[in-house]
């Protein structure tokens, strides 16, 4: 089966985290959704010191990563719930090289993004999830999901077919970043 996105995830509430206001509850949204140079039309980063910005306009995560942390924590792990903008379904985040670029929808209204790094958890997640230091254990499994450059605009939307289109020769992967951080 190809990759496929299974959710597009925008901001719900701004919430007050342990330390500052923060935008982590992403909730999947109906149908197309603009991506722009800074992300997804509709979403918000509150912190952009560490969020935000081009090499990080969008941050991905992995439905088996998922589906994971849902059996290693004994609970339901719905599609935006660590704070990510786009669900995958059959991409393997956790061993793509940064670098890589991905064809996400069709050539002529899908986006070309470039996968620049690892999440870097604070811990606005471990408040998230309600378990102290969370964020410590999610970046040792390298589990940790991938921010990316938008190369090209134009919409996504749930259903749209990801096909990586160049893969460097070499390089880290995003679990191999993670568990070095």
């Amino acid at each position: 089966m190809s990759a496929r996105l299974i959710a597009v995830n925008v901001v719900h509430e701004i919430i007050r985290g342990p330390t500052r206001w923060i935008a982590i509850d992403k909730r999947p949204v109906p149908g197309a959704v603009v991506v722009e140079e800074l992300g997804l039309v509709g979403d918000k980063q509150c912190d952009t010191r560490y969020h935000g910005g081009p090499d990080k306009a969008l941050y991905a995560y992995a439905e088996e990563d998922a589906d994971w942390w849902s059996v290693e924590l004994g609970r339901e792990i719905p599609p935006g719930l660590f704070g990510e903008n786009l669900t995958t379904h059959g991409l393997d985040i956790t061993s793509a090289l940064i670098g890589e670029r991905w064809r996400i929808g069709g050539p002529t209204t899908g986006i070309l993004v470039e996968v620049r790094s690892a999440r870097t958890p604070c811990g606005n997640l471990s408040g998230r999830m309600g378990i102290p230091r969370f964020h410590h254990r999610f970046a040792r499994t390298g589990r940790v999901g991938a921010y990316l450059k938008v190369l090209s605009t134009g919409s996504v939307r749930a259903g749209n077919r990801i096909v990586v289109v160049y893969r460097p020769d070499g390089g880290k992967t995003i679990g191999e970043v993670s568990r070095r951080a």
